[in-house]
C-alpha cells in the first residue's frame, strides 16, 4: 500500500502543479485582456480628441477658403477700377 499510496501522492502533486499552471496562465491571460483593454481605451480617446481637432482644422479651412475667394473678389474689382481709371485717363 505504501506504493501506491506514494504512486497516488505523485499523481495529486502532479495535477496540482498542472493546475496551479493552468490558474498562472489564465490570470496572465486576464492580465492581458485588460490591458488590452485599457490600450483600446487610450486609443479611443486619442481618435476621439483627433476627431475633434479634425474637425476645427476642416472648419478653419474652411473659413480661410471664404476668406480668401473675398479678396479675390476685391482684387478683380479693385483691378477692374484701375483699368477704368486708366481708360478714361487715355481717352482724354
Amino acid at each position: 500500500m505504501a506504493v501506491s499510496a506514494n504512486a497516488a501522492l505523485k499523481r495529486l502533486e502532479s495535477a496540482l502543479d498542472f493546475l496551479e499552471s493552468a490558474v498562472e496562465r489564465r490570470l496572465e491571460g486576464t492580465l492581458e485582456v485588460a490591458s488590452l483593454e485599457n490600450e483600446l481605451h487610450r486609443l479611443g480617446t486619442d481618435r476621439s480628441r483627433l476627431a475633434q481637432s479634425l474637425d476645427a482644422a476642416e472648419a478653419r479651412t474652411a473659413r480661410l477658403e471664404e476668406a480668401n475667394n473675398e479678396v479675390s473678389r476685391r482684387l478683380i474689382a479693385a483691378m477692374e477700377s484701375i483699368r477704368s481709371v486708366l481708360d478714361r485717363q487715355q481717352g482724354l
